[in-house]
């Protein structure tokens, strides 16, 4: 009997990707959906193995993050994931893997699964931090000409003020002829 097996799609994943405690992160409760096991058949097998999930491959929500998580998924499909078992009850906290983490997840599941899905995961991170060092590029470069422009508006806007500043009434000479003085 052969599974059906759904594609691993990049967008689903980059869709995925949290910010917790200042790292891009994915949850166990995702990366078990996207993997095609139960949450807790991914966190055993992570358990068998905690040597090798350090706490910045892994660490489990704290109860603020949790909640605060909770309240973000009110209207989305992460509370129907995170919030709610299947007895009613709410779950424990679910874990966060930083990229790190989701690639040590290849050596712990060993199946054609994990290594199509660690493959697409990998390439979604590198992505992430190809958009970002573009935007970074982009955005000093942006200063780097605002800069530019600074200097050689300078003058102009430096003549434009000595236009509209008004003369002083004391320096102000009359136009036209005036009759010799004698000195």
């Amino acid at each position: 009997m052969s599974e059906k097996k759904t594609p691993v799609v990049m967008a689903n994943i980059e869709a995925q990707i949290l910010l917790i405690r200042g790292q891009k992160v994915m949850l166990s409760v995702h990366l078990a959906e996207l993997y095609e096991v139960e949450p807790r058949v991914l966190i055993q097998a992570v358990k068998r193995n905690i040597e090798r999930f350090p706490e910045d491959f892994m660490f489990q929500l704290n109860a603020e993050e949790f909640s605060n998580l909770k309240s973000q998924s009110d209207s989305s499909n992460l509370k129907s994931q995170i919030v709610i078992s299947s007895w009613g009850g709410a779950r424990t906290p679910p874990y966060a893997f930083t990229e790190q983490g989701v690639a040590m997840l290849s050596s712990v599941l060993r199946s054609s699964r994990a290594i199509q899905v660690n493959i697409a995961i990998m390439r979604t991170f590198v992505q992430l931090r190809q958009m970002l060092s573009t935007n970074a590029e982009l955005s000093r470069k942006l200063v780097a000409m605002e800069k530019s422009y600074d200097i050689k508006f300078k003058a102009i806007f430096e003549a434009i003020h000595q236009l509209m500043t008004p003369a002083d009434p004391k320096k102000k000479h009359p136009i036209g002829f005036a009759p010799w003085k004698e000195k």
